[in-house]
């Protein structure tokens, strides 16, 4: 902490000292953007993002997240440039940024969403916390999500969600008057960071343009048989919203896209109680989709308030259940989609190429993982981490825990890679699109290839062991070894203990309960 004397000896001189800094980090937006609304209401603001070459270069992150960023960007700057303001663009730690800045112009004050990262950004703000009283200057964080900083008990915390979704809409300020004379900056290249470019073909863009028009096309036509059709990974490419990348990196709140929802909703029941023709599923599916925007900030909140389990089991009786037995060859068939299970591969090989692939398919791929092959979820999770374009730690890492089965809270899900087959891609359109070397291989074959005798693999051209790898495990050995180790490990008296623990501090609990 510097003493009041350096204090004033470092302040620059003949600056005005109403500048507030608009921090942007994952919201990147105009709408619904409380910290920017209120920093134009305190007088001239420096919007700022700053590309951190640390966050950038850690292992969770990936050169598409660093594209979708930079679209976004582009977008943002010209969107701000309209209001009369700037957007301000960086390279470099942040704190050393904000220090440059604040001698160039001095700014009193600095606002930014509340945000629930990974340890990185956590322990990163806390040195911008450190350096902000150091310089005297107030930082204004403000949630952006249903996440509530500092909760106590997970009670009533639905009714907490549902009050914060129904606050209305932050409009974007009719002018945004910036600071002027200071160097705008560029949008980097991905070298500039020290980062590899991205290898994806076919992902998403970034954009608050681009979150509208798929959050609409999703409300008002692709999303009519989302409730049935999601969790295919054929079908939800579609029926699926895909609006997670915009929220990951806030191009749109989810605010916005609970309010949105209900107004959608609310337009189907009017049709009906008017008589006026709709489809019946639009209402069942968007109840579903509104669900699952709450657990979005759900799962959220339990790394909110226990960030820990970025890299510990949430039920620390799991502990050296996987982690002394990993096996490389294993890990590295999984990363590369050559398990010898189509659905396995085909999913891991899409999110290769596109960077998204459909909830069920990931829980798929996670307990494949975590109880065929016996791999501790840490590192198949920071893996993941890369390759899903709408990584948004809070949920990762909580999501990993319960599909890995180390919460003791959470019901066992030990997918069948070849039911999957059968239940969600029985013509094998999906499989075929990204395992194109199983093209000939028979529809009764599809799920378990190596089952085809060898002289019908000779006759359609995939011979395995050549042409797809056989299988890394064996289905029904794994399975079941999976089960028994897993068994064995919840029925533990210290497990049992500490479940309860766990559901007391992270349970879903969708009314307050009375305390006795």
């Amino acid at each position: 902490m510097l003493c009041f004397e350096k204090l004033i000896r470092n302040l620059p001189q003949g600056c005005p000292q109403s500048v507030s800094v608009v921090w942007f980090k994952r919201d990147l937006r105009l709408s619904d953007h409380r910290p920017l609304a209120d920093a134009c209401e305190q007088g001239p603001v420096l919007c700022i993002y700053c590309f951190e070459p640390t966050l950038w270069q850690a292992d969770d992150s990936d050169g598409s997240h660093f594209r979708f960023v930079c679209e976004s960007l582009r977008e943002l700057r010209t969107e701000l440039r309209a209001k009369g303001g700037e957007l301000l663009i960086r390279v470099g730690e942040v704190v050393e940024v904000f220090e440059e800045l604040w001698r160039e112009v001095g700014f009193q004050s600095i606002w930014s969403h509340e945000e629930t990262g990974n340890r990185l950004t956590y322990e990163r703000d806390k040195r911008v916390s450190r350096w902000a009283r150091a310089r005297t200057i107030v930082w204004n964080e403000v949630p952006q999500t249903g996440v509530v900083r500092g909760l106590r008990s997970r009670d009533g915390w639905s009714a907490l969600w549902k009050e914060r979704m129904s606050h209305p809409v932050v409009e974007v300020p009719s002018q945004i008057v910036s600071k002027r004379g200071l160097n705008p900056g560029v949008v980097p290249d991905y070298r500039d960071v020290g980062i590899e470019a991205t290898s994806k073909v076919s992902v998403q863009k970034g954009g608050s343009r681009l979150a509208w028009e798929t959050l609409e096309s999703f409300l008002v036509e692709r999303g009519v048989g989302y409730r049935k059709e999601m969790s295919s990974p054929l079908t939800g490419e579609r029926s699926c919203s895909r609006i997670s990348p915009y929220l990951a990196w806030g191009n749109i709140s989810i605010r916005e896209v609970f309010q949105r929802t209900r107004d959608r909703a609310m337009d189907i029941r009017l049709a009906r109680e008017e008589g006026r023709p709709f489809d019946k599923r639009w209402l069942q599916s968007l109840s579903s989709f509104e669900g699952r925007l709450r657990w979005h900030c759900h799962f959220m909140q339990k790394f909110e308030d226990e960030p820990d389990i970025e890299f510990e089991n949430m039920n620390r009786a799991y502990d050296g259940l996987r982690e002394n037995e990993f096996r490389e060859d294993r890990f590295g068939a999984w990363c590369r989609g050559e398990t010898g299970y189509p659905m396995v591969d085909a999913c891991m090989r899409a999110l290769h190429q596109t960077g998204w692939i459909n909830f069920r398919m990931r829980a798929m791929l996670v307990s494949f993982a975590s109880y065929h092959l016996w791999l501790h979820w840490r590192r198949t999770a920071v893996f993941l981490s890369r390759h899903f374009l709408d990584y948004e730690p809070g949920i990762h890492y909580s999501q990993f825990q319960m599909q890995s089965g180390v919460t003791g809270i959470n019901a066992l899900r030990i997918y069948s890679p070849a039911k999957q087959v059968v239940d969600q891609d029985p013509e094998g359109e999906f499989l075929r699109r990204f395992c194109p070397e199983l093209e000939g291989v028979p529809k009764a074959y599809l799920p378990e290839p190596h089952r085809m005798p060898v002289s019908l693999q000779r006759k359609v051209g995939c011979i395995v062991g050549k042409d797809y790898p056989p299988p890394v495990v064996q289905h029904r050995e794994a399975y079941a070894l999976a089960r028994k180790r897993m068994g064995e490990a919840r029925n533990e008296p210290g497990a049992r203990a500490e479940a309860v623990k766990v559901q007391e501090r992270h349970g879903s609990r969708r009314r307050a309960r009375r305390r006795g």
